[in-house]
């Protein structure tokens, strides 16, 4: 239930696009607009996303890819395959 909670808040936030033109020029300003009021801004080249300033911690979730333990054991298909790829890396001279 905590998960869904974090979703709702999340998904309560409205989200200011600006172009990097006006970021770079208001740059100040949305730092201390996400900074200190909570919002969040992305930054668009052409209507395209380029990156999202959001407050610190909206990040700090606790979970990160090392986190990640127990869903894959030593002999999945995977693991081995990986093992593969690395060894064979080692054998293989670039060309020139």
């Amino acid at each position: 239930m905590a998960i869904m909670s974090k979703m709702v808040r999340k998904a309560a936030v409205a989200v200011e696009e600006v172009s990097v033109a006006g970021a770079k020029n208001r740059l100040s300003e949305l730092l201390g607009r996400v900074a200190y009021g909570g919002a969040q801004v992305l930054i668009t080249r052409r209507g395209r996303p380029m990156a999202r300033l959001v407050p610190p911690e909206s990040l700090d979730d606790g979970h990160g890819l090392a986190d990640v333990t127990g869903w894959l054991d030593d002999t999945h298909p995977f693991i081995t395959g990986v093992e593969g790829i690395v060894a064979a890396r080692g054998r293989h001279l670039p060309a020139r």
